[in-house]
């Protein structure tokens, strides 16, 4: 038999298997599953699990790190792809560092079930109108805490435009929430469906019956706060300049010098075949962007580079934008930038990366000197330089900058009217990352109400509409993942309108981890006043 005190910490086996299903649930409504409906109600049995287990704190907090140790594990087991492919790592050394990291990653959601449980045991069933905020409070301490919060919930909801559009009508309108409050107000939305049902669930009374309807009202305020004063600008104006994105479809190793001749060469060839089929017919200014890739142009330092590429540009009258490593002369180190060379075979742009991928291109401080980072040690940039596109200005996010908000919307602020991610997801294999990848560029693009201008080595290359509609290999209008190719789009300079993202940023996250501690406070206070009270009698 269990003694008294772990019975009081370990849940019981329903309880646990409501959390288990909870979890695989919500793995299904993210890529590659991308069963993004599951998402409303996928938190429902863990809700249901919390409630049954309300006795201590100690039993909601087991299970909902129990919850986020498979979810993550389920959705990023991805992550072990690099390590194993070319780094020789044991599978089960690799998957068992992802558990590892998972169990901490899942102290979130264990924070979530805790404080759901105290607020449930001070309120009853009325907590359920809590937990969208709590839920929303939990992600943004992760994204604070680690610098990631890679698939938030809201992320489930970015690629529905590859749907069929009579099924996710009111998801769609969920997304454009995203303008107003960011991808959180967006989870948010999805947590309010997960609470009315859960409600339902755990209480059949008249109470619960109000408490439905007052999560509704909260539901239908958010929309029409969104539609009242977040309504999209016009269309964009006629393209005033055009871009040749190239998917070159680099390998991950392999690479000697005459494959890095041949590959440079046949991504220019590429890239000049399609300019000369838009010379046959008047062209506004064009621009051709290679992605980011294991190819490492070093423009400043390789003279020989600086005259192929400005011959290039100079004999189809282009622009060319390239990710290059480019020399930091404060330190002796490097910044990972991307370089704008002009028609006339100058360098005319340089943008700097500003977000830097932790552990793999730079080290967090306290770690600089005892872990090394897997693939190089480079600066951190500081400038939100934009490039100019013809008449229009586009902001640039290298690989994992796109999932930072708050850099698209700093590109918006100073006037940017398209975003250029620039991205090389091929050492991580065909897997999961290259939609969940994709998820973040979605949401930048409609957060800030400007398209996303995609270009990948290995896919996913596309376009992204300013409310997130998704041209690219589902709707065959790009090369697919692992092949080589082009895509061309226009570019048109935007109306200057920001969205109220752009204006105010994360301020819905803020205001919901407000409201949490303030309803965590008020539980705690009272609980206190009660023992006194128990005391004294």
């Amino acid at each position: 038999m269990r003694s008294p005190r772990l019975r009081y910490i370990i849940p019981s086996w329903k309880s646990t298997l409501l959390a288990v299903l909870s979890a695989v649930l919500l793995v299904l409504s993210f890529p590659d599953f991308e069963f993004w409906y599951l998402a409303w109600f996928a938190l429902v049995p863990l809700m249901w699990a919390i409630e049954r287990e309300t006795v201590s704190t100690a039993r909601p907090f087991i299970l909902g790190w129990l919850f986020g140790t498979i979810f993550f594990f389920g959705t990023c087991w991805w992550l072990t792809f690099a390590p194993i492919t070319y780094a020789g790592f044991p599978p089960l050394l690799a998957y068992f560092l992802l558990l590892c990291v998972t169990i901490v990653a899942g102290l979130f959601p264990a924070a979530f079930a805790a404080i759901l449980a105290v607020l449930l045991r001070r309120f009853g069933s009325l907590a359920f109108l809590a937990a969208p905020f709590v839920w929303v409070a939990t992600e943004f301490a992760r994204y604070w805490i680690t610098g990631n919060n890679w698939n938030a919930i809201g992320y489930s909801q970015a690629l529905l435009s590859t749907y069929d559009s009579w099924l996710s009508l009111g998801t769609t309108a969920a997304l454009g929430t995203a303008r107003l409050g960011g991808v959180m107000m967006v989870g948010f939305v999805v947590l309010v469906s997960n609470s009315i049902i859960a409600a339902q669930i755990t209480s059949g009374t008249r109470r619960t019956a109000v408490l439905s309807l007052g999560i509704v009202i909260l539901f239908a305020l958010q929309f029409g706060i969104f539609h009242s004063f977040n309504l999209p600008d016009s269309s964009p104006g006629f393209p005033v300049g055009q871009v040749i994105a190239i998917q070159p479809n680099v390998p991950m190793s392999g690479l000697d010098s005459y494959k890095w001749d041949q590959l440079r060469t046949r991504q220019i060839e590429l890239a000049e075949a399609e300019a000369q089929k838009l010379a046959t017919e008047p062209r506004p200014p064009t621009t051709v962007i290679l992605p980011e890739s294991p190819m490492n142009f070093m423009y400043n330092d390789d003279r020989e580079f600086q005259q192929f590429i400005g011959d290039f540009a100079r004999r189809n009258n282009v622009s060319v934008l390239f990710n290059s490593a480019e020399p930091d002369h404060s330190n002796g180190k490097y910044f990972n930038s991307a370089v704008l060379v002009g028609p006339d075979g100058k360098k005319a742009e340089q943008y700097d990366k500003i977000y830097l991928l932790p552990f793999g291109e730079a080290v967090p401080l306290p770690l600089q000197n005892i872990v090394p980072a897997f693939v190089g040690t480079f600066s951190y940039g500081s400038e939100y330089d934009l490039v100019q596109l013809s008449d229009a200005k586009a902001g640039i996010m290298i690989c994992f900058e796109s999932h930072f908000g708050e850099l698209s919307r700093e590109y918006v602020r100073n006037g940017a009217d398209a975003i250029i991610e620039m991205t090389n997801d091929g050492y991580l294999g065909p897997t999961p990352v290259l939609r969940q990848h994709l998820a973040n560029a979605v949401f930048r693009a409609v957060e800030t109400n400007r398209p996303v201008l995609r270009v990948t080595n290995v896919g996913i290359t596309s376009h992204i509409g300013r409310n997130g509609d998704i041209c690219d290999s589902i709707l065959h209008c790009g090369p697919k993942p692992y092949t080589e190719g082009t895509s061309v789009w226009g570019v048109a300079r935007s109306d200057g309108s920001q969205t109220f993202y752009v204006k105010y940023g994360d301020w819905f996250a803020w205001l919901c981890a407000l409201v949490t501690a303030a309803l965590l406070s008020v539980a705690l206070i009272k609980k206190r006043e009660d023992i006194a009270e128990a005391r004294t009698q």
